[in-house]
């Protein structure tokens, strides 16, 4: 035994980051083994309420008892049970059939291990995509409010991240909120599409509710439709194995390892434009940027949130091939692979969602900063206008492009060659050939002649597209309410 370990002491095991840095109490408590076990308890509590409305010898009694103890899960106890029979299931049945002598014999009663596993397991993903949404949505909320903001305010675009014509700052936070409006479709899309395994038996037949009553098909799918509205779902697959398809699995950690690629990429562009000293994400008057380097800030958040992107994003993969390898009815390798794939997903975009509301709060813009670095590009994006002001002035273009062709090399040697500033402009008003021009050169060369439509891009993607989604979620986004529209 290692020097300094304690059973009794938490910290001598492993725990998860996710839970003691990063994910949510809220989403925590959604992945809990109190939470799995009370979920098992109710639908022990939906399926006998389900069986006595339609029949079978189950009474008020009974239900009562189970409904009375559904939180007083003795961990302990079950652990000891599972430990002798090998079964986590039966191991909690004995457990709550020890506290429930009057219900013991219905308990459980003609299902599989899977229809409490399976469906707790589809409560539980349903609820996890009903915390990030708005979560989601208010990191869109945020993030419009930014946009608004700044949709006027020039900065360099860049294509191969080489200065390219200008946009905005706000327009560019759109092209962010763009991808978090596609993910909130998709996430949303994955709840809606979630259906309820129901009560089903061990191959999907339903062949043990069929003896049970007596086979009257009719009570048998009414059973099914009994439970799947009682657990607060719309409807239930008609055809599965022993568990749910593990398709759906697929399909909702895809849409969560695309929210990690969005989130990823914003991040990104966040710690690249830091490095430029144009913005800055939030830091704290007691924040400490380094222990070596007291000057420096940082983007910690931006990085801790494309670090957890960066494990979500691989998650899709392990739902993948369990879908791949289930055989036949269904098979058990799939278990300790999901018990950890699917929590650490939605606690994975819990963690990005938290922390990249919370970078959009506060992003401070440098607008001064900004333009100086459009003034070292700008006149020679500004050549065409000059050259067609030139031309309207009488000049002719080809001999325009070439006074232009030269002064911009000429230019480009004294910024790369020895650190100047870009003298362009000044080589333009010192050039007899342009004096025609000169009176307007200072319009020329105005940065807002140069970012086209994008403050009305700005405003027509908010209005049209971004506050009609926001409504949905007016009053449930964390910490402070949806933005009046």
């Amino acid at each position: 035994m290692n020097e300094g370990y304690s059973e009794n002491n938490e910290f001598c095991n492993y725990r998860s980051p996710l839970s003691t840095r990063y994910a949510s109490k809220e989403m925590q408590y959604n992945f809990s083994d109190m939470k799995k076990f009370s979920t098992w308890r109710k639908l022990w509590v939906y399926l006998a309420k389900a069986q006595k409305e339609l029949g079978l010898a189950i009474t008020d009694d009974q239900i009562s008892e189970m409904e009375s103890h559904v939180y007083d899960v003795d961990f302990a106890k079950a652990a000891a049970e599972e430990k002798l029979t090998r079964h986590d299931v039966m191991a909690h049945v004995h457990v709550f059939a020890a506290l429930c002598p009057k219900a013991a014999p219905i308990i459980h009663l003609g299902v599989t291990s899977c229809y409490v596993g399976d469906n707790t397991d589809l409560i539980i993903l349903r609820d996890g995509f009903d915390l990030l949404l708005p979560k989601l949505a208010g990191c869109i909320q945020r993030l419009a409010q930014f946009a608004d903001k700044y949709k006027n305010l020039p900065t360099l675009g860049f294509t191969h991240l080489q200065p390219a014509q200008l946009t905005t700052v706000g327009k560019r936070a759109c092209l962010w909120l763009q991808e978090l409006m596609m993910d909130e479709r998709a996430l949303r899309r994955a709840r809606d599409d979630l259906r309820f395994r129901g009560v089903k038996g061990t191959t999907g037949t339903q062949a043990s509710f069929l003896q049970l009553f007596n086979g009257d098909s009719s009570k048998v799918k009414a059973l099914d439709q009994l439970v799947t509205k009682m657990a607060g779902f719309q409807c239930s697959f008609i055809i599965c194995g022993q568990t749910y398809p593990r398709k759906v699995d697929v399909e909702s950690i895809a849409v969560l390892s695309s929210l990690g690629a969005t989130v990823h990429k914003i991040c990104s562009d966040i710690r690249l434009l830091a490095n430029m000293k144009e913005l800055e994400e939030p830091f704290e008057t007691t924040q400490i940027g380094s222990s070596a380097m007291p000057y420096k800030r940082n983007p910690m958040r931006s990085e801790r949130a494309c670090s957890i992107a960066r494990h979500l994003m691989t998650l899709q993969g392990n739902t993948i091939q369990t879908a791949a390898t289930q055989w036949m009815e269904r098979t058990l390798d799939d278990s300790a692979n999901r018990r950890i794939t699917l929590a650490e997903a939605f606690l994975s975009a819990d963690s990005i969602l938290v922390t990249l509301q919370n970078i959009c709060e506060g992003i401070v813009v440098y607008p001064k900063v900004i333009e100086r670095h459009i003034t070292q590009e700008l006149p020679f994006m500004s050549a065409e206008n000059v050259i067609m002001a030139m031309v309207k002035a009488g000049g002719d273009r080809q001999v325009c492009h070439e006074q232009i062709r030269v002064f911009s090399q000429e230019a480009g040697t004294q910024v790369k060659q020895h650190g100047m500033d870009n003298d362009l402009v000044e080589r333009i008003r010192k050039s007899p050939y342009f004096a025609p021009i000169i009176p307007q050169l200072d319009t020329l060369l105005d940065p807002k002649t140069f970012i086209g439509r994008a403050p009305e891009q700005v405003t027509e993607f908010l209005q049209e597209e971004v506050y009609p989604v926001l409504k949905q979620y007016k009053g449930k986004t964390d910490k402070t309410a949806v933005l009046e529209i």
